[in-house]
């Protein structure tokens, strides 16, 4: 019998603690973080959970498997950068952008929100923060933001998005009271996160003033996202709510530029706090900017010596994003194609364990199943590899490099010297969670919560279990499995509150969760150039996520007095 007690659930979160105060308090790099959290999660399991060793071993190396999914995304995205950061592809994507507008503000809301939320309809897995992040750091954003921000501003898209993958799991793993009417309570909740996002990065890049100048253009933005996802959901199938709204979105952003509101550089927002101060390059000696690149060279405003005519078109610099946003695309929606590329599947079997508490992981064979031809990681090397071939013929890598002063690193050291942190990073953190999973402690945390809990309690902390499921496990669709479940037996058992509520509030937190899931956060430090910032990208989006999952606790408990989405 798991005992959820006040002791076992204070050890449970013991882990999870030591990892927020190492990484926010003491600033320590993700992956030494992230080891102080796995040996103290095993320490726990085998003390006092009573995990055998052979049992720890077996979660142990699912943690290992799992952390090859995300590293097969971290290695092409560190390629995938560097082969466009070496031919000054970032610096000319930044130069031709603002050759239409300067207004900045218009842009960082466009790809850190709108664009963002647009790739992930299509494409999840960290994906989505690989691509926007390099874009925002190339407008001039600096490093930690341009990071923070797309983070933000693609969470609200998670559960819809990537076709409805999260959305599936849920239903897959719970047996609903009614689809349709917990599809209605998800988009209404994930409108909070959306309009919340859009004012957010507003007020992160210049408070007061810079929400005032751009709330007619987040309101109508998120009018079409949050709206027409609430409104696609009761006409089309679910999976494809995000899909329309996100490209609804994506497509007003032409209007928008036009309007003479944002069509030009503005001085009604005095502060521009994420941006590097000026275009010298000892912008980036305050500690906040290029500097932090791993190889010391970075395609930034800082690095722009050279002038424009040497820089590619920018058709040229947007072929790598292109090509990307294509293959997503096209593999996504033409199934067969997907499914091809998708039988490709390798997986490892492993054994049922059991702990001395009675909590039993049932043997699998195989294991999550691993399907490299329809991963992102292999789509983000076709577009690295074109990219490389077209800036190859054209020349830019010979004339980037007569614009650097110095020698740059090999290509290989450059990678490596990223890849290998960001490694220990990812493979500690999933180990911790496998560990935390397979030994109960998960379990204790999610029963205690809610044996404590009322009917109105239980409601405003669900979308804060969703937000712990996509911390520990780095997905919205996994926190769905692991707490979907649990959180519809627990509504159950309550009684006067709506499942359809419930559930809903376990997926909006997961997807508000994504804002600080590890694998995300590394994958952005990654693409940024900033590996071993994370401590600082999760000073924002730690109190954005705690703030907003609120919001969204605070509308379930609304709801369901107001007897609205299935009042049980």
């Amino acid at each position: 019998m798991l005992p959820v007690n006040p002791i076992y659930a204070g050890l449970a979160a013991l882990p999870l603690l030591l990892l927020l105060f190492t990484l926010v308090v003491l600033r320590w790099r993700a992956h030494e973080a992230a080891s102080v959290g796995m040996f103290s999660a095993a320490a726990v399991a085998l003390t006092a959970y009573g995990m055998p060793v052979e049992a720890l071993s077996v979660a142990s190396a699912k943690g290992v498997w799992d952390a090859v999914f995300v590293l097969y995304v971290i290695l092409p995205a560190l390629v995938f950068y560097h082969v466009i950061e070496r031919a000054d592809g970032f610096e000319a994507l930044r130069t031709r952008i603002k050759s239409f507008t300067d207004n900045e503000l218009f842009l960082v809301l466009a790809f850190g929100w709108v664009f963002v939320s647009f790739m992930q309809s299509i494409s999840g897995f960290g994906t989505p923060i690989v691509v926007v992040a390099p874009l925002l750091l190339a407008l001039g954003v600096k490093p930690v933001y341009s990071v923070a921000i797309p983070l933000i501003g693609h969470a609200w898209a998670n559960t819809f998005g990537t076709l409805g993958v999260a959305w599936l799991a849920l239903v897959q793993v719970t047996e609903m009271q009614s689809v349709a009417v917990t599809a209605l309570a998800l988009a209404a909740l994930l409108w909070i996160p959306n309009l919340i996002a859009g004012f957010s990065i507003a007020w992160i890049y210049g408070r007061m003033d810079a929400v005032r100048y751009a709330a007619p253009m987040i309101l109508i933005v998120s009018l079409i996202h949050g709206g027409g996802q609430l409104a696609a959901v009761t006409v089309i199938p679910p999976e494809f709510a995000n899909f329309f709204a996100a490209t609804v979105g994506l497509l007003a952003l032409g209007p928008l530029a036009m309007w003479d509101r944002y069509a030009a550089a503005t001085d009604a927002i005095e502060k521009r706090l994420v941006m590097t101060e000026d275009l010298s390059p000892a912008a980036s000696a305050d500690g906040d900017g290029t500097g932090a690149v791993a190889d010391g060279g970075v395609a930034t405003p800082a690095d722009a010596v050279g002038p424009d005519d040497d820089l590619m078109s920018l058709r040229l610099a947007a072929l790598p994003f292109a090509v990307l946003a294509a293959v997503a695309f096209v593999t996504a929606v033409v199934t067969p194609l997907g499914d091809a590329l998708g039988s490709l599947r390798v997986g490892l079997s492993f054994p049922e364990i059991a702990t001395g508490l009675g909590v039993v992981t049932e043997a699998a064979a195989p294991y999550s199943p691993f399907a490299p031809l329809s991963h992102p990681g292999t789509f983000l090397l076709v577009s690295a590899l074109a990219a490389f071939l077209a800036y190859r013929r054209g020349g830019y890598y010979e004339s980037a490099a007569s614009r650097v002063d110095g020698e740059r690193s090999a290509f290989t050291r450059a990678v490596l010297a990223t890849a290998i942190p960001a490694s220990i990073a990812v493979i500690s953190f999933l180990v911790m969670a496998k560990l935390m999973d397979h030994s109960g402690q998960v379990l204790v945390l999610a029963e205690g919560t809610a044996s404590v809990a009322t009917p109105n309690s239980y409601g405003f902390l669900s979308p804060l279990i969703g937000s712990l499921g996509a911390f520990m496990t780095s997905s919205n669709t996994a926190s769905n499995i692991l707490f979907g479940g649990l959180q519809q037996q627990t509504a159950a058992q309550l009684g006067g509150i709506s499942e359809a509520l419930i559930l809903g509030g376990q997926s909006a937190g997961g997807a508000i969760g994504n804002a600080i899931s590890p694998g995300n956060v590394i994958l952005g430090t990654t693409a940024a150039g900033i590996v071993g910032r994370e401590g600082d990208v999760l000073r924002v989006t730690i109190p954005w996520v705690a703030a907003v999952a609120a919001l969204v606790g605070l509308a379930i408990v609304l709801l369901n007095a107001a007897g609205l989405l299935g009042v049980a």
